[in-house]
């Protein structure tokens, strides 16, 4: 009885995660305070930690599927380090951000796909296989690419140390997948590992909460100092850059004849990014001379699942209102 209780919990967790984060954030608003240690490297713990999480849904059977299917992958993974790096250079040109707020975005716009658009191609029927699949690449390519690109796109705003960037993505993604994958690999089918298992969606929510509300909690004086004007302009970048990838992803499926699922998919993934990972580097490297740039992240840390959730919903909703015409 309790085993089920706890299951229906973690699923419902799961399922409202952008209306957790909500509450987190308004939380530390009001109190920013309560998310003040985590800062460092408790950050990048918890970041690696979901991760790990992230690693223990992987298996052999998943790295078969990426063989098996090398083209949806490659198109998917091109458009994702394509599409929205250049958007997030265009959005700053567009909106004529200063380099703070610039490389906040572009750092979210250089990272690889976000771990809960997995989540969101389940909740809309999207292809999972797919989306495991390119999410699970563009995150074992992060370390090369996402450094390569910040440079190119922010390298005339700020220093960029790629060599050193490459060695903290390594060690806060490759690393623990790696970890979770050999884990899940030598302990699958285990009953007791498998119903551990099963309870990390909700410490990968909870890991992600903390980030949320210790990135609010140190930007937290400067949204206050920058006001309504630093925060309209910074919600309204992240929302068009998000907002963005979503449709031009739905249109890469559409150009190359995805299936609707594969659409669904390759549009969550595009348009989803791993900006905890952001978050981690920009206060890694650019916090220290540029403390706005983490503004933009924090904000997409919290949108992304929102909006990921909203568009897994519209897509359901589509579904169930075609099943009920017909």
């Amino acid at each position: 009885m309790e085993s089920k209780v706890f299951s229906s919990f973690v699923n419902f967790m799961t399922k409202h995660t952008s209306a957790f984060i909500i509450l987190i954030a308004i939380i530390t608003i009001i109190d920013p305070d309560l998310f003040s240690w985590v800062r460092g490297n408790i950050q990048t713990c918890i970041l690696g930690f979901i991760m790990l999480t992230m690693g223990l849904t992987l298996s052999l059977n998943d790295f078969k599927i990426l063989l098996s299917r090398p083209v949806d992958i490659l198109i998917g993974t091109c458009a994702q380090f394509t599409v929205m790096p250049l958007l997030a250079y265009s959005l700053c040109k567009v909106f004529g951000l200063d380099n703070q707020l610039a490389i906040g975005i572009i750092l979210v716009g250089c990272c690889p796909g976000g771990v809960s658009s997995n989540i969101m191609s389940y909740l809309c029927k999207g292809d999972v296989a797919f989306s495991v699949g390119m999410t699970t690449v563009s995150t074992l390519l992060a370390p090369i690419v996402t450094p390569f690109l910040v440079l190119a796109l922010a390298g005339e705003r700020v220093d960029v140390d790629a060599p050193s960037m490459f060695l903290n993505i390594l060690y806060v993604t490759i690393l623990p997948v790696a970890i979770g994958f050999a884990v899940n690999h030598f302990y699958g089918g285990n009953e007791n590992f498998e119903e551990t298992k099963k309870t990390m969606p909700l410490f990968s929510v909870l890991g992600l909460a903390c980030i949320v509300g210790g990135v609010i909690s140190a930007v937290h004086p400067h949204i206050i100092n920058g006001g309504a004007k630093l925060l309209l302009l910074t919600c309204s970048v992240v929302f068009c850059h998000n907002t963005f990838g979503y449709i031009i992803g739905y249109l890469v499926g559409t150009l190359f004849k995805f299936s609707t699922a594969k659409k669904r998919t390759v549009s969550i993934e595009i348009g989803m990014q791993n900006a905890g990972l952001a978050t981690v580097l920009s206060s890694t490297f650019f916090m220290a001379t540029n403390p706005l740039s983490i503004v933009p992240c924090a904000i997409s840390c919290v949108w992304h699942s929102i909006s990921g959730t909203i568009l897994a919903n519209l897509f359901a909703r589509r579904d169930e209102k075609k099943i009920h015409n017909s």
